[in-house]
């Protein structure tokens, strides 16, 4: 008999996967035999995001967003694989540690890469890297953005099977009161769509403290999030949990604006797979620029100024347009 495959298990929320879901998905893929469950609302029509990556998506179609009930109803159809692997976005997050809970299963958290027999960590903000051997079953979190996802065309989506579960009403779980959007000046990176980012290039000068605030209130107004490199986080201009890089956060925006960025490995290697890239600098040549939808070659630092002063947020006496 062939050993037990892993199981891919992704939030969906309003018909779409969580953020980092495909990627849980490929990695589980890689390690062979593998299933996919989708859980929540819109579930099967979220599983076309899934076309390439796998033939069969099992999907349980529950409304709202209940972590300890779902990992209840989940439990027994996760039983008998070699270990369950979920996104590490804010559904994942919850449901994780649940879920290891009813299995009776440890959990690793973090995890940048998975495998049956081998989980590698992130530790102390991705500074170190940790490689632990399981030995049995196990739930563990991956962080969006490590890994990836193929790129696939003229491929039939993925069937779907519906898993029949039902929850239990005696469970104790959290009450959701509210949703909220997401406030780009402080969701986490990981999750942002678009992403606006300052490098060096932008700590020329007097008063980089404002520039960067500008960076920031010109990203609101598109709604994107604001990122740095790591000569701007270890200067003090940006907190670290911006700092985007291997050393930093790995994101996957579908848009990133990098102002005055050169692009060394340590920065683009966290970028992920952003489907548009626009850069402002100086230099043409830059890999920055190399790797650009959109290569704008102009001084960042003016470039960003005349976009505050356009979008409404700095009076044109307070910026160099």
């Amino acid at each position: 008999m062939p050993p037990p495959g892993p199981v891919a298990v992704v939030v969906v929320r309003a018909g779409r996967l969580d953020p980092g879901g495909a990627e849980t998905v490929a990695e589980a893929v890689d390690s062979g035999r593998s299933r996919t469950v989708l859980v929540g609302d819109g579930a099967s029509s979220a599983a076309a995001e899934l076309t390439g990556l796998t033939e069969t998506v099992e999907v349980v179609a529950f409304a709202g967003f209940a972590p300890a009930a779902w990992a209840r109803a989940l439990a027994p159809a996760l039983r008998g694989s070699a270990f369950v692997v979920l996104p590490a976005s804010a559904g994942g997050r919850d449901l994780a540690p649940r879920l290891a809970a009813e299995l009776g299963w440890p959990l690793i958290p973090n995890a940048v890469a998975v495998s049956p027999g081998c989980v590698v960590v992130a530790r102390y903000g991705g500074l170190v890297q940790t490689t632990i051997v399981p030995g049995n079953p196990f739930v563990t979190t991956l962080e969006p953005g490590v890994r990836g996802t193929p790129e696939v065309s003229d491929v039939a989506p993925p069937t779907v099977v519906e898993l029949a579960l039902e929850l239990d009403p005696s469970t104790h779980d959290a009450e959701v009161i509210e949703e909220l959007p997401p406030d780009v000046a402080t969701m986490d990176l990981t999750e942002a769509p678009r992403i606006v980012g300052g490098g060096a290039g932008l700590m020329a000068g007097d008063d980089v403290g404002a520039r960067f605030t500008r960076l920031a209130a010109v990203g609101e107004a598109i709604g994107a999030s604001m990122g740095a490199t790591r000569v701007v986080t270890d200067a003090g201009w940006v907190p670290h949990q911006r700092q985007i890089g291997t050393t930093g956060v790995v994101v996957d925006p579908r848009l990133y604006l990098a102002f005055g960025i050169s692009g060394a490995v340590q920065h683009t290697a966290g970028l992920g797979h952003p489907d548009h890239v626009i850069a402002v600098n100086v230099d043409p040549h830059c890999p920055m620029m190399a790797m650009a939808d959109l290569a704008v070659v102009a001084d960042a630092n003016a470039t960003l100024d005349a976009l505050a002063v356009r979008f409404g947020v700095a009076s044109p006496e307070h910026a160099d347009v």
